[in-house]
């Protein structure tokens, strides 16, 4: 049986800390900035949580086991 390879798209996009949660970064902040106002721009440049519903998949691309 061949070693299991974690999906290399999902290991450059999450992280996860160290009370298990699995932490993102948020959409929308890369092109098309000046119609944005300044205080959503600033709320998408703070990290993000996975929502519980996604954790259990992105776990398994991750291949960390579920606790």
């Amino acid at each position: 049986m061949p070693k299991s390879k974690t999906k290399s798209g999902a290991k450059k996009r999450f992280v996860v800390t160290g009370s298990g949660k699995i932490k993102r970064k948020k959409a929308f902040k890369r092109h098309i900035l000046t119609k944005k106002e300044t205080a959503r721009k600033r709320a998408l440049g703070n990290d993000g949580l996975v929502h519980a519903s996604d954790a259990k998949s992105i776990r398994r691309q991750l291949l960390i086991p579920t606790a």
